[in-house]
């Protein structure tokens, strides 16, 4: 009966000490999760924010929280789209946070704080192309995207012809109606892998090979 009374009482102590610590338990809030950042049109992806809209690009438009005015539209040849609540609104030569910002001062009439999201889908305007020229084998001009290289557009093109001076190529890039000149030696940059004349491209760049001089 002792040892019994013993067992008993052990329980009894053991019980007293874990219920404030169980209640206590069952009491502590729940942390809240953190709540998730909110989209901005800084975030976009698959063009850089330097991207200029041309006709013929293919917009993803997304209205934060607002599922129903988020779509995914054309440049019309006239250089405007169309969402909901935003009729005819020019979207040509503008960058898509350019964009993104004068569609939300349109929303803020219908929408509390709207923020927009421009994701251009489809690089397929003029402003958009990289032309290669001169002496490679297929003179194109492609479709850029984003992180493009000279390597890439070299190799898009069939790479160099034989009487190509590589080493004399240039990229020109018009920036704010000014023409800035790259110069880039693709010869080494294809033949001796020299990874410092990869240079990044910009949506309308013309990367230039001029003819070897003999």
């Amino acid at each position: 009966m002792d040892a019994g009374r013993a067992r008993g009482t052990g329980v009894l102590l053991i019980g007293l000490v874990l219920s404030p610590m169980l209640v206590a338990c069952a009491s502590a809030p729940t942390p809240a999760p953190a709540p998730s950042p909110t989209p901005t049109a800084a975030d976009n992806k698959g063009t850089d924010s330097n991207y200029i809209i041309g006709p013929g690009d293919s917009l993803e438009v997304f209205v934060w929280r607002n599922p129903e005015l988020s779509v995914t539209v054309p440049v019309r040849p006239d250089g405007k789209i169309s969402t909901p609540l935003v009729e005819d609104m020019v979207a040509v030569g503008k960058t898509p946070p350019q964009l993104a910002r004068d569609m939300e001062k349109v929303l803020s009439e219908y929408v509390r704080e709207p923020k927009v999201n421009i994701i251009v889908t489809t690089a397929a305007s003029a402003y958009s192309l990289v032309k290669v020229v001169g002496q490679v084998q297929h003179p194109s001009a492609l479709p850029y995207r984003e992180g493009m290289r000279v390597l890439d557009a070299i190799l898009a093109v069939g790479g160099l012809t034989q009487f190509a001076s590589g080493n004399r190529a240039r990229i020109v890039r018009i920036e704010n109606g000014k023409e800035t000149i790259i110069h880039v030696k693709v010869a080494d940059l294809v033949n001796s892998g020299d990874v410092k004349q990869n240079a990044l491209l910009k949506p309308g760049d013309v990367l230039v090979v001029p003819q070897s001089i003999f």
